[in-house]
């Protein structure tokens, strides 16, 4: 079955960012406006949703699509996410307002999905439950070629009645081996770690062998009892087994894919390569620019926050942002200051760069930074 959760608090929040003309509220609604690759055809990330979805050991899983905006504590206090566990700070996620965030984790489904009539009234009659969930996520993260501040994941888990199994560490490494099979292929090479979870004990990471290294790619576990007692179901009566992991890194490796903006290209040279396991032949390549900046700023400053301002500005024309130099000089800045230097390297994936267009958008974030961070730029 598929359900589809009701968005009317998602759709209020995001009423009141509309209103808003700060800098966050501008990225935020400019973050959410971006497309859900696991839902565009065409995409490798859909492909390997599809994939997943087809295979016949998951057959009877939901699926469940939850709001982009959640609450705050259904995202770390449900999962038992420690209080001083960094994905709670503002530095690592997007916060919409005080209590609600832009979700970092398609988990959050779990929730949703144990609050569905059709659900709670299978689990009242102690049968086997289980859903997927994907879709975009979001968390402040630095800038280079692997990494994006959003990007997409895929959440399964399952539930069954103590009185048909319990649910051990076999069932992991069964489910597992069925992920595999339908990313990789049948003739996957994978192997099992042990791994940490806030919400599952134990906890296995799948590691795939792709062009001759090996690769992680998945995590799963066992869910916590504590965190089905939290969710409302009794851990006495229901263990389940659950998995999760980000799309992107998978079709970056099975393309060789040099730089996950491509993901989102609509340059159809680009386009017709995006297809899992088809390695990809580099398009036209661009030279880059390299520009460096540095600047003091007070200790409270937060690099994923400046990354978020570089990309305000130059949007996906910056490739990479590098920390080159850091360092403290209590005489000559002041105790409560610091030194930092970065290297921004400026390349489009379509056209050439031209110097006065790089030193226009440059003397942009060199003025935004001493704006937005009272910074001094050297």
């Amino acid at each position: 079955m598929d359900y589809l959760i009701p968005t009317e608090e998602q759709d209020r929040l995001r009423a009141e960012l509309e209103k808003r003309t700060d800098a966050e509220a501008a990225r935020i609604r400019r973050y959410l406006a971006m497309p859900d690759l696991s839902r565009t055809p065409g995409s490798p990330i859909h492909e390997i949703v599809a994939r997943i979805l087809a295979s016949g050991y998951f057959k009877d899983l939901d699926t469940i699509r939850t709001p982009e905006i959640v609450p705050a504590d259904i995202s770390f206090d449900l999962f038992d996410f420690p209080a001083n566990h960094p994905a709670r700070s503002k530095s690592d996620t997007y916060y919409v307002d005080e209590t609600h965030i832009l979700r970092t984790h398609t988990t959050v489904m779990w929730y949703y999905y144990l609050h569905e009539p059709e659900v709670q009234r299978r689990i009242a009659e102690h049968k086997p439950v289980g859903c997927f969930s994907f879709g975009k996520v979001y968390r402040k993260d630095e800038i280079d070629r692997r990494h994006m501040n959003v990007f997409h994941q895929i959440d399964g888990w399952y539930l069954a009645p103590k009185s048909m199994k319990t649910i051990g560490q076999a069932d992991l490494e069964d489910a597992l081996k069925h992920i595999a099979a339908a990313v990789f292929g049948p003739e996957a090479k994978y192997r099992l770690n042990k791994d940490t979870f806030p919400y599952t004990d134990p906890s296995l990471e799948m590691e795939v062998e792709v062009g001759g290294r090996w690769v992680e790619t998945v995590g799963c576990g066992v869910v916590k009892g504590s965190v089905l007692q939290k969710l409302g179901v009794d851990p006495e009566q229901y263990t389940g087994w659950a998995f999760g992991f980000g799309l992107e890194r998978l079709a970056i490796v099975s393309m060789d894919l040099p730089d996950i903006r491509l993901l989102w290209s609509d340059d159809l040279r680009v386009k017709r390569q995006l297809h899992l396991g088809q390695k990809f032949a580099e398009v036209s390549k661009y030279p880059p620019a390299l520009r460096d900046i540095s600047f003091v700023v007070p200790k409270t400053f937060v690099p994923n926050n400046y990354f978020d301002l570089v990309r305000d500005i130059a949007g996906d024309l910056v490739e990479e942002v590098s920390l080159i130099d850091q360092y403290e000089n209590d005489g000559k800045f002041g105790a409560d200051k610091k030194s930092y230097a970065y290297r921004i390297t400026y390349r489009s994936s379509d056209r050439t760069l031209t110097n006065d267009e790089v030193d226009v958008l440059h003397k942009k974030i060199e003025e935004a930074t001493a704006k937005e961070f009272g910074a001094t730029v050297r």
